[in-house]
């Protein structure tokens, strides 16, 4: 049998890693990036444990694939993520030319639509891949947070 190897089988394993962020108390965002229907980094918001603003899952997921891979450029990659990265991602993922950008959910406040951000001009974007699945993750996460303070 051979594995449906999509958009939504990838968002599904973004989806993994943003219930482990949620495990950890982080906003429940995760990223994989993929080359050739191989996933090469698998990472989530870590913004909380190294108290660094710029943890974000696509940040740590550049960083590791580009060590996968040996160089800086992410052409021939696809970066699922379960939000749309916000303006500080969406230029990080410009310079590394990443050549597509498949997000679920939409940040209508903090998202790179809403905020103006250009994409390199050869990555692609898809968006609401699985977004109902990854907003809902969102809104149990932030009522949780709500209700322990």
């Amino acid at each position: 049998m051979i594995l449906p190897f999509d958009d939504t089988y990838f968002m599904r394993k973004a989806l993994q890693e943003a219930e482990v962020a949620f495990e950890k108390g982080e906003i429940p965002v995760g990223a994989v990036i993929v080359v050739e229907d191989r996933v090469i980094a698998r990472t989530h918001n870590l913004t909380e444990l190294l108290n660094d603003v710029t943890a974000h899952a696509e940040m740590q997921a550049i960083t590791s694939a580009a060590n996968f891979l040996g160089g800086k450029y992410l052409t021939k990659c696809t970066l699922y993520v379960t939000l749309e990265p916000c303006q500080m991602c969406a230029g990080a993922l410009y310079w590394s030319q990443i050549s597509k950008i498949v997000y679920g959910a939409s940040d209508e406040q903090r998202g790179f639509v809403a905020m103006g951000t250009k994409m390199h001009p050869k990555t692609k974007i898809v968006g609401g891949v699985l977004a109902d699945e990854a907003s809902e993750l969102m809104k149990r996460f932030f009522i949780e947070k709500r209700n322990l303070n």
